[in-house]
């Protein structure tokens, strides 16, 4: 397989990760907002034992993490011409699917098309690079 297809394939998996959990974190670190400490060092602690003990944003936060060790990964042999598009756009468009299946927000008529456009221009500059 060509590599540019192989880089092309696990950048999407690194957006599928990142994308996937971003929503989760969100979700998983609701709550922190109302923990409140007398100082700023007591209060970042406070904070932390809460993320770190909270299971329901732990899990995403290390899936999110498996994700930039990958992308770190594929880095090393991806053109960055092609690597950085796919991962930020497509990051983008399955955050604003997962939020939207988790029911956060609506996807409206511009978001839609924003969301076609971008996966457009990824899949020339994709064949541009392999062609």
């Amino acid at each position: 397989m060509d590599d540019t297809v192989t880089n092309a394939f696990w950048l999407c998996i690194v957006s599928l990760l990142w994308g996937s959990t971003n929503p989760l974190i969100r979700q998983g670190s609701k709550g922190i907002e109302d923990i409140h400490r007398p100082s700023r060092i007591g209060q970042f602690f406070a904070e932390v034992l809460f993320l770190v003990s909270n299971w329901r944003y732990l899990i995403p936060f290390l899936l999110n993490q498996c994700g930039s060790v990958v992308y770190y990964l594929t880095l090393a042999s991806a053109d960055l011409s092609v690597a950085v598009p796919i991962t930020n756009s497509l990051t983008m468009i399955i955050t604003t699917l997962t939020g939207k299946l988790l029911g956060e927000d609506n996807i409206n008529a511009g978001t839609f098309l924003g969301m076609m456009l971008v996966v457009s221009g990824v899949s020339i500059c994709v064949m541009d690079k392999t062609l």
